[in-house]
């Protein structure tokens, strides 16, 4: 398993969240972190989804 880290953002720059969560690939990561965005309605706010790696497996502007 993986450590990814889902992050959003206001409009205004504001961090409004910074989650850690593991999978086992960026495959499942995209999904987990696009479930994790609806469950608290964050999906039309700017957010990331970085891998371990340091690359980004979902984002959103």
């Amino acid at each position: 398993m993986k450590a990814y880290v889902l992050t959003v953002f206001a409009q205004d720059g504001t961090q409004l969240l910074e989650e850690s969560f593991e999978a086992p690939n960026d495959d499942d990561a995209k999904k987990i972190g696009e479930q994790k965005l609806a469950d608290q309605g964050y999906e039309d706010h700017t957010h990331r989804c970085v891998a371990p790696e340091g690359h980004m497996v979902l984002f959103h502007r």
